[in-house]
């Protein structure tokens, strides 16, 4: 009972350390004073007036009070712990208790370690997720459409909705390309690890011989702007192209020329999207993923842009280091 209590001791107090570090890294006050701004703006008269504005704000009060919350959380499992620890000795028969609080407090630190790591803007935004399926055929295919699956799932697992911007479906099975909006509290800081190169090998299902198949398939991530980011997109910068869906299609997709591709110029990014029976509306969401990319790629520039400053500050550094010890090498050969 003594090494057991120990242990639980000491992984307390190595919790305390890092509940007091985190807790050192957000500052209350000013979100508090930030929502009560915030509220104070939904009072007043003419708030309806601009319903697109209005309904950003409320998502701003939301998501903070989500933040409040998850910190109201994390000081009440530490304090419920405290009172388990102080008590443990005259109380032994609490162990279960200690052994439920301590897993509660423990996971609640590493969610809150989790979200202070994102603290860039974009983190906190909605974002375009798509797929693309690789080099294997129907085996990539049906991997891609395998990806697709499980991101739908974990969106639904978190409450993220979502809704499917574009979707081409695979030649025999699977999907060939598919982008989907997420829209949920850091849904584009948990997801930016995704992208990349995604492998899976596997006895291929698709193989009459039954032989190990490698497909691959892509992810591309980019954020959705805000009201503080503005992506402006010039019709001059853009070649528009519309096509008949492919597809199984109903009465509209496959008969008309709904589908519409655009291209931007400037940068070379094409996008397209064909799920919706509306032209008009199709070009709408591919304007919404243009814009999301040129965002994404804006983002890119800028971390490129400071990884560059960041060598070239190295460089100086070094290169001064350099020409003291040097100077330093003359001058006291000089004195000898």
């Amino acid at each position: 009972m003594m090494l057991e209590l120990k242990k639980i001791t000491d992984e307390f107090q190595k919790l305390e350390n890092q509940y007091k570090d985190i807790k050192s890294a957000f500052n209350d006050i000013s979100v508090s004073g930030d929502l009560e701004k915030l509220k104070t703006i939904t009072l007043e008269k003419n708030f309806w007036e601009n319903r697109s504005k209005a309904q950003k704000i409320l998502k701003k009060i939301s998501s903070i009070e989500n933040q409040l919350n998850s910190w109201k959380q994390l000081d009440d499992s530490y304090e419920e712990l405290s009172i388990f620890i102080s008590i443990v000795e005259e109380e032994p028969e609490l162990d279960r208790e200690i052994e439920n609080s301590l897993g509660k407090f423990r996971s609640l630190i590493k969610k809150m370690e989790f979200l202070n790591l994102l603290n860039l803007p974009e983190d906190k935004q909605d974002a375009i997720l798509t797929i693309h399926s690789g080099a294997g055929g129907t085996d990539s295919q049906d991997w891609a459409n395998m990806l697709y699956r499980m991101y739908s799932r974990w969106c639904e697992m978190h409450d993220y909705s979502f809704s499917v911007l574009s979707f081409q479906e695979g030649d025999e099975a699977g999907v060939k390309e598919v982008s989907i909006e997420i829209k949920g509290r850091y849904s584009y800081g948990y997801l930016k690890s995704e992208i990349g190169i995604h492998r899976l090998v596997r006895i291929s299902p698709f193989n009459s011989n039954s032989k190990r198949h490698t497909s691959f398939a892509s992810i591309f991530l980019s954020p959705l702007s805000d009201d503080k980011v503005v992506i402006e997109v010039n019709d001059k910068d853009l070649k528009i192209d519309t096509y008949r869906a492919s597809g199984a299609g109903g009465q509209h997709v496959n008969k008309t020329d709904s589908a519409v591709r655009l291209t931007h110029i400037p940068t070379g990014i094409i996008v397209q999207c064909q799920n919706q029976r509306s032209q008009l509306n199709n070009k709408n969401n591919a304007l919404k993923m243009l814009r999301s990319k040129l965002y994404q790629r804006h983002l890119e520039e800028l971390k490129d842009k400071k990884d560059n400053n960041m060598d070239l500050m190295f460089s100086i550094l070094v290169c001064s280091n350099n020409g003291s010890y040097e100077k330093h090498r003359c001058t006291s050969s000089a004195y000898q």
